[in-house]
């Protein structure tokens, strides 16, 4: 889907964290202090908006990183528009930080905030983290699937009583690594982390018919600006043969070089 307006819900909301799964991303983990200072500071220069979990719980604080104090080993986060969410998170013993620059997701744990200013505005400060994780996963570029071309998807799903329902959805969009599904509310209930979904069906235009094993990795709400509403179902792609793995790469290729010449058209 290309330019959608909306508000969406953090991903990480609905799902596990990477910055906890050490042996898994071991290799994107910086822990030299220099490194770890340039990436914080890349954050402060891009403006990038910061979503910090409190606690693990549902509720997560929307911030930015306004300093980073080597010297002092700290930073400071700025003051949050929700002063309820405020209090919940100088309360908390443990924040996960997340943050998305240039399609690079950065993530630190920060293990306690206390109030303080910066430029005489309230602020929160807490120690620098000693670790940071960096993930990059340039295979796994994800594209936002063409609205005139939709791609269609169709899966059959057993419910708790056995029974089975067969569900179709579009893409929203699709990356080397999985797909994001378009699904209504009712289907979303349907589709829990860690469901496994076998022999899904999407049909690519221009490139055949893809079936692919999937698990369902995370699921959030949004809502467009006309007031309707959906939920983004992230799915992983479960062991997909070198072919198919092809076949998804191939339309990713061509749709994005299409896209880049009606823009250059434009200019």
């Amino acid at each position: 889907m290309e330019n959608t307006d909306v508000e969406a819900k953090p991903e990480e909301e609905n799902r596990g964290f990477e910055i906890e799964q050490a042996e898994e991303y071991s290799e994107y983990l910086l822990h030299s202090k220099a490194e770890i200072a340039a990436v914080l500071r890349s954050l402060i220069q891009r403006r990038a908006l910061v979503s910090a979990y409190l606690d693990r719980g549902h509720e997560f604080l929307l911030t930015s990183l306004l300093e980073v104090d080597t010297g002092n080993d700290e930073l400071v986060l700025d003051w949050g528009r929700d002063e309820g969410v405020n209090r919940q998170a100088l309360q908390a013993r443990q924040l996960i930080v997340s943050a998305l620059v240039d399609k690079v997701k950065v993530q630190f744990t920060l293990n306690q905030l206390v109030e303080t200013l910066s430029a005489g505005r309230p602020a929160f400060r807490a120690a620098l983290p000693d670790k940071v994780l960096r993930l990059q996963r340039r295979e796994y570029f994800r594209l936002s699937t063409p609205i005139a071309k939709p791609v269609k998807f169709v899966a059959t799903i057993k419910r708790v009583d056995g029974s089975t329902l067969v569900a179709e959805a579009s893409l929203l969009d699709i990356s080397g690594g999985g797909v994001g599904l378009m699904a209504t509310p009712s289907l979303a209930a349907l589709l829990p982390s860690g469901m496994a979904l076998n022999e899904c069906k999407m049909t690519l235009p221009d490139e055949g018919l893809l079936v692919a094993n999937l698990c369902v990795r995370n699921k959030f709400d949004v809502t467009t600006r006309g007031g309707a509403r959906y939920v983004r179902v992230g799915c992983e792609f479960v062991a997909l043969p070198g072919a198919r793995t092809s076949m998804v790469q191939r339309y990713i290729t061509r749709i994005e070089r299409e896209r880049k010449a009606r823009l250059s058209g434009m200019a």
